[in-house]
């Protein structure tokens, strides 16, 4: 075999090989489209890319359904259980034509001071607005610190006997590594302006005068949630000298407490209270879009604060 006719067997395989690979190409990205195809409609149903519509929801025979709400999880800015995605729904679960009534099922361990009381005062407002339409809380596993600042808005609260209520109280966590860096032979500099700017240092001996401004500033917002909570379960109230201590109860003690009404879950509520036994769902979904921008945003502020190492919760 010449030369000549080598290099042309070379090329005709060099050729077959990438004619080989631009079909296997073509292929992949054919089955890569079909796939797409086949999960865009699929996505749109699973996360409600498009929305809810709560017109045209089957009711009762009396035309009429109980609006269900959840709260669930840590009750902070840019998350399910922020005031915001709470507040749209319990907005839209009163404002339809068929609710009946509206129950809020709350399983939250308590969260932002702000968020907690944004829900509650949204809660009283559209209370006062719809007031032939009832509101009731429905615990599940528990409703503490800021998730029972909610749930007191209502106009009854529902748990069970082992569900956990209470712990009226605020928090802000804080740690010190003084003793630490001595050993390690580290020195903090910090440069500041304004005497207060280095507030909580964690790198810096506890200065008794900041230390009493914030327990002022904690004493100040404990009272606002004492506030609110004997706002919204008046007289019920038992007049136990624990009770906005920060302790937590069982739902068996909290009704003996007054901090809850009595026995009860979201469908029991709705069939035996309400009377509208069919329960429509009016808890918001973000777009798949709106929840990564919100979970970035939430992460960002959460390293931010951590950084700081301080948080003011109700929880």
């Amino acid at each position: 075999m010449s030369d000549n006719e080598y290099e042309k067997i070379v090329h005709k395989l060099a050729f077959a090989a990438i004619n080989e690979q631009r079909r296997a190409r073509r292929w992949r990205i054919f089955f890569l489209f079909a796939f797409f195809a086949y999960l865009t409609p699929v996505l749109f149903l699973i996360l409600n890319l498009g929305g809810d519509d709560y017109s045209g929801r089957v009711v009762d025979e009396d035309g009429k359904h109980t609006a269900l709400v959840r709260l669930s999880g840590v009750i902070a800015s840019g998350e399910e259980a922020g005031a915001e995605t709470v507040i749209s729904g319990i907005e839209a679960a009163f404002s339809n034509s068929a609710t009946k009534a509206v129950i809020l099922e709350i399983n939250s361990p308590g969260g932002s001071p702000v968020q907690s009381s944004y829900i509650y005062d949204e809660i009283r407002r559209l209370r006062g607005i719809h007031e032939d339409i009832p509101f009731y809380v429905v615990v599940s596993d528990i409703a503490a610190s800021g998730g029972y600042f909610v749930a007191s808005a209502a106009d009854k609260i529902f748990v069970n006997q082992s569900s956990l209520v209470g712990s009226i109280g605020v928090r802000m966590d804080n740690f010190g590594f003084v003793g630490l860096m001595e050993k390690l032979g580290v020195e903090r500099r910090l440069l500041t302006a304004g005497e207060n700017k280095g507030l909580l240092d964690p790198f810096l001996p506890e200065d008794d005068i900041q230390k009493a401004h914030l327990q002022a500033m904690l004493n100040e917002v404990h009272q606002h949630f004492i506030s609110a909570v004997k706002q919204g379960r008046g007289d019920k109230l038992s007049g136990q000298a624990d009770l906005f201590s920060g302790l937590i109860w069982t739902g068996e003690k909290a009704i003996e407490l007054g901090l809850v009404d009595e026995y009860g879950t979201t469908k029991s509520v709705a069939r035996d209270i309400v009377g509208a036994e069919t329960l429509v769902d009016f808890t918001p979904k973000n777009a798949l879009l709106d929840r990564i921008a919100d979970r970035i945003g939430a992460s960002v502020t959460d390293n931010i604060w951590r950084n700081l190492g301080e948080s003011i919760q109700y929880n």
